[in-house]
């Protein structure tokens, strides 16, 4: 529906009401409702989902087009991420955000600072999502306010050529709001519970849950040691949950990112239920560690058959089993297969390092019996992005027989080597490694987890030691707001951007002349104007 479509449905409302709405304007009714396209969460989930599935089918027919996105721990962080995503970039299409469940962890929860175990109040979860779209929603907000400023402008300087571009720029505005892949972690308990905290996560707006396959009261990092996975059903359930949630709710575009931890977790609770050989848990139990034993010499013990043979596996003084070294990779490979043929959307296969060929090396076997498999990719922090493809192009030169005296493959990272040919070619390929990933190794999207708790620590160090020391003011001034103003930052005006100018006109909406508004001539935030 058009501007003027909405101003005279508007219109039609109030007249139908009689007198007693004579000082409604329909025109102000019409600014709210296009300022506020998405009423509820829901609204939201159904509206990215669509962009989800087509950015999928986009990438199934290009490799090229693949996605992004950076995660966020506040609204106002995402919100200024989208702001500068249309100013650089002129459209948001292809960007995201994502929810990551370490920094809830580690900055939202009541318990203070915790680590990636699921320990933090699963409510916090749909909390953040609901609060990252508030703020995008005034993004919208704003900027719609901003034309419509505009148009009342052009409107009483009879510039008519003027008019038709503001209302064609409001007809055609892109929204904020964008896909939100959120992080469900293992789920936070069994099956049932992963279907209610999934209700509550798309009712907050989000079209895309990450579910991964450890153990929910084990959980840990994927980056981390002691991980425990569980067998395929376990995780099946809860996939089957979540897709019921997405259906239940009407968003049926839902998408279900699939991951596993299986390439750096050797650990399991539980050993699988087998009806017959071959069936899904006897290929989980082949995995386990396991060594012949006679049943005289069995006492209290837990034995498997394996083609005739009486296996005992492995077991912990933590009374949890092991898998035989070696066999990440393939497990990794039957989780995705079985994700994906039990209605995940998406995989996630958490690796130790960021290596075309490895990921690439288990796509293309998933890819054998699911050809348009996908993936969900973290350009994780906890990678050292600079030593790893320092030393991969080591490798790849030593494979050439290339003379790498000048180099310490095991110092690599030194300052030393910046500016060398080897760490101009890594360089090089950390700057690629997205479109060749996607191109070579079905990644559709590309994330990194927790890159805005870094810049806000990186920021704040900066700030604190010029602010502290010698520069004092000047160390805020020329640092924040000088480099603010040039670069056209929007919240330099922070009083715009925490809503003054869109509150001015509810304002003059509810009281006319009679508005006493906080935009006038006296406002300090009009030094920035220029």
């Amino acid at each position: 529906m058009t501007y003027s479509q909405t101003i005279a449905d508007a219109a039609r409302t109030i007249d139908g009401a009689g007198q007693s709405w004579a000082a409604i304007n329909a025109e102000s009714v019409a600014r709210m409702r296009v300022q506020n396209r998405f009423p509820t969460g829901l609204d939201i989930a159904r509206h990215t989902a669509r962009i989800m599935r087509a950015d999928m089918a986009a990438y199934d027919a290009d490799p090229a087009a693949y996605t992004q996105s950076l995660g966020c721990w506040h609204g106002f962080i995402g919100q200024q991420k989208l702001i500068a995503i249309k100013k650089h970039f002129g459209t948001t299409k292809g960007r995201y955000l994502y929810l990551s469940g370490w920094m809830i962890a580690a900055l939202r929860s009541d318990f203070g600072p915790l680590p990636d175990q699921s320990m933090h109040e699963k409510t916090s979860v749909p909390a953040l999502i609901e609060e990252l779209y508030t703020f995008l929603r005034q993004a919208d907000a704003r900027e719609l306010g901003g034309l419509f400023r505009e148009l009342d402008k052009a409107r009483a300087a009879g510039n008519a050529i003027e008019e038709q571009r503001i209302l064609n720029a409001i007809d055609n505005h892109e929204t904020h709001v964008v896909p939100i892949i959120a992080d469900i972690d293992a789920g936070f308990g069994n099956a049932e519970a992963t279907y209610l905290l999934a209700r509550k996560m798309i009712e907050a707006g989000a079209c895309a849950l990450q579910i991964e396959n450890q153990v929910s009261d084990e959980k840990q990092c994927g980056h981390q040691d002691g991980k425990v996975t569980v067998p395929h059903e376990d995780f099946l359930q809860k996939i089957r949950a979540i897709r019921y949630a997405f259906l239940e709710l009407g968003v049926e575009d839902g998408i279900i990112v699939a991951r596993t931890d299986s390439l750096g977790a050797g650990l399991t609770k539980q050993i699988a239920y087998s009806r017959e050989p071959g069936d899904l848990g006897d290929q989980y139990n082949r995995f386990l560690d396991c060594e012949p034993v006679d049943a005289a010499s069995l006492n209290g013990d837990v034995v498997i058959n394996r083609d005739g043979q009486l296996m005992r596996p492995k077991r912990l003084p933590s009374n949890l089993y092991q898998f035989r070294p070696g066999t990440g990779e393939d497990r990794c490979v039957l989780d995705c297969i079985t994700s994906l043929q039990n209605g995940a959307d998406l995989l996630w296969i958490e690796t130790e390092k960021p290596h075309i060929d490895q990921i690439a090396g288990m796509v293309d076997r998933i890819r054998a019996v699911i050809p348009n498999a996908k993936l969900v990719y973290n350009n994780s922090p906890s990678f050292n992005w600079t030593l790893n493809f320092r030393q991969q192009v080591f490798d790849a030169w030593a494979a050439e027989g290339r003379d790498l005296s000048a180099y310490d493959r095991a110092k690599l990272m030194s300052v030393d080597y910046d500016g060398t040919e080897l760490a101009e070619e890594a360089d090089g390929r950390i700057r690629t490694f997205q479109r060749d990933a996607s191109a070579r190794a079905g990644i559709f999207h590309h994330l990194i987890t927790l890159p805005t708790y870094h810049t806000a620590a990186l920021s704040t160090d900066n700030l604190a030691r010029e602010y502290f020391g010698e520069a004092g003011m000047l160390g805020y001034v020329k640092n924040v707001q000088r480099a603010e103003i040039r670069q056209g930052i929007a919240c330099v005006r922070h009083q715009n951007m925490a809503g003054s100018d869109i509150g001015d006109d509810h304002k003059e909406y509810f009281a006319g002349e009679a508005a006493l508004k906080a935009g006038g001539a006296h406002n300090t935030m009009n030094q920035f104007a220029a």
